[in-house]
């Protein structure tokens, strides 16, 4: 005989199949319709899928934007050194021309000239609080010798002092050892154009009952036998008469930029 948990075991397992015989005949009945059950599946599912569904495509979305970035960011850098090549290659032609510029002017400058004349490149300087000095690519082998003329287009930049075979040194004439006579050009007062380093030069026994003013251009005199006539110096800047004393002070602003220059001119003179 049966126990009565037994019984409730059979009778729990009777109902169950007869719900699934029920649902299964309804679904047979109306195969048109959703079932029940499926309808519970499916609102419960939806959901589950479409938020595993979000996920992938925001991880897909979130891959494909990196790819981008990545790939972008390798252009950008292909470009960047495509352009910075470019820059050096611009520069590097504007060099060229510049240089090219100069040295035009300078052979212009050598043929106008009696003399004839090396060009040379400036490849040191000396800016002491003593001495102002530059190097310069051309020696004793290209005919260079102390006391030579050294000019540039705009005027005098001083005179050879030494060389060695292949390189000299140019005394400039801002430095306190140079002395150029010169000559005022409009007036044509002559002087002694001496350095005076930082300051520029001093056009110096100049009488005090000459006429000077700022603008007035001084050239090179032509005596002593080093620099040709005319060649500029320099302008004033600066004109002040003391109540004593038989000359008066003038300041002069060279005519070359001498921290600019990079080519030069020696003017082969015989002595």
């Amino acid at each position: 005989m049966l126990s009565p948990k037994k019984y409730y075991t059979v009778a729990i397992a009777s109902i169950l199949v007869i719900i699934s015989l029920v649902i299964l005949s309804l679904n047979l009945k109306r195969p048109g319709e959703t079932g029940f059950f499926r309808k519970l599946i499916m609102e419960i599912a939806a959901p589950v899928e479409w938020g595993v569904n979000s996920v992938i495509e925001g991880v897909s979305n979130t891959w494909k934007r990196y790819i981008f970035l990545f790939n972008l960011e390798e252009e950008n850098r292909a470009l960047r050194k495509k352009v910075d090549a470019l820059t050096n290659e611009i520069n590097t032609n504007r060099e060229v021309y510049l240089e090219s510029v100069r040295l035009k002017e300078l052979l212009a400058l050598n043929e106008g000239q009696d003399s004839p004349a090396i060009a040379a490149r400036v490849i040191g300087r000396e800016n002491s609080s003593v001495f102002k000095t530059i190097l310069i690519n051309k020696g004793s082998t290209d005919g260079l010798r102390s006391g030579m003329p050294v000019i540039a287009v705009q005027g005098v930049v001083g005179r050879v002092t030494e060389t060695s075979w292949h390189s000299s040194r140019v005394l400039l004439l801002t430095d306190y050892n140079s002395n150029i006579d010169a000559v005022i050009q409009d007036s044509r007062y002559r002087g002694i154009l001496q350095g005076g380093g930082v300051m520029g030069c001093t056009l110096k026994y100049v009488e005090r009952t000459e006429e000077l003013k700022a603008g007035d251009l001084i050239v090179t005199s032509g005596i002593g036998g080093i620099f040709p006539k005319g060649i500029p110096l320099g302008t004033v800047v600066n004109v002040e008469k003391t109540s004593i004393g038989l000359f008066q002070k003038v300041d002069v602003l060279p005519a070359v930029a001498l921290q600019k220059i990079e080519e030069v001119s020696v003017i082969i003179i015989d002595r």
